[in-house]
């Protein structure tokens, strides 16, 4: 069912309010854009996305669902304690709702957060010195890139509050010895913000294995010239690219927007 030819759940368009609808479709879109890129972890790591609205509701995948299947409808929408809001028969990952739910309920500007465990991204997320200056999509990340450092499966509630403040306000983050983290306004800005950083980590574990000594870092004059050229953030070349990238999921995994 990679393809999304046969839906896992009852169609919900037109049973959802148009701004619900539409966060559905943009977030199972994100799902599909993550298995078309291999970066899914079968059912694991998780997306999510804040319901327009007073409710502070956000959507999440539903535990035991491949990427590649993930459609608008299967979504399942939960309040910030974990309760499943509409009827489903299927329930959340515990750790998605964990690391989602801190960062919805603190910045009123994430309104779509992704979390991966690409080998890529965990194997810089090891690196004691973290993203390094070494390429042009690295210089793009590191100003708004935060770091959190791992305490196990995320499970504790309270880690919650340690995860926000070293987030701040940036919109990457690089969790230690786990994976990679994107916040946006938007879906495009999400997926635009993970697609430079993982780039950027598959980058740097390609140059590194010509050994630490043998790789230029970039100058620190260049550095600062591209911190002053995307000082605005990702925003515009994010929404230049999505439309691109739906019609590349129109083509390769079509049925995301049932």
């Amino acid at each position: 069912m990679a393809d999304g030819a046969t839906s896992i759940s009852t169609s919900l368009r037109g049973k959802v309010s148009d701004a619900e609808w539409q966060a559905r479709v943009d977030l199972a879109a994100l799902y599909r854009l993550v298995a078309v890129h291999g970066w899914d972890d079968m059912i694991f790591t998780h997306i999510s996305a804040r319901i327009p609205g007073p409710e502070h509701h956000f959507l999440i995948n539903p535990y035991g669902v491949f990427f590649g299947e993930m459609t608008a409808s299967a979504l399942v929408k939960v309040d910030l304690d974990g309760n499943v809001i509409d009827k489903t028969s299927y329930f959340i990952n515990p750790a998605g709702f964990t690391i989602h739910s801190a960062v919805h309920a603190a910045r009123e500007d994430a309104h779509y957060v992704m979390h991966l465990h690409t080998d890529q991204g965990v194997a810089v997320s090891t690196h004691k010195e973290g993203l390094l200056p070494l390429a042009q999509q690295a210089l793009i990340v590191l100003p708004q890139l935060a770091y959190h450092d791992y305490e196990g499966i995320a499970l504790n509630l309270d880690e919650r509050e340690r995860l926000v403040a070293d987030l701040g306000d940036k919109k990457l983050m690089m969790l230690r010895n786990h994976g990679t983290l994107s916040a946006g306004s938007t879906a495009a800005e999400c997926w635009m913000g993970m697609f430079f950083l993982e780039r950027a980590c598959s980058q740097q574990v390609m140059a590194l294995s010509a050994g630490r000594d043998n790789v230029l870092m970039a100058p620190e004059h260049a550095q600062a010239e591209v911190r002053s050229q995307t000082g605005g953030g990702l925003g515009m070349i994010a929404g230049l690219a999505w439309p691109g990238c739906l019609r590349k999921l129109d083509r390769e995994s079509p049925g995301y927007a049932d």
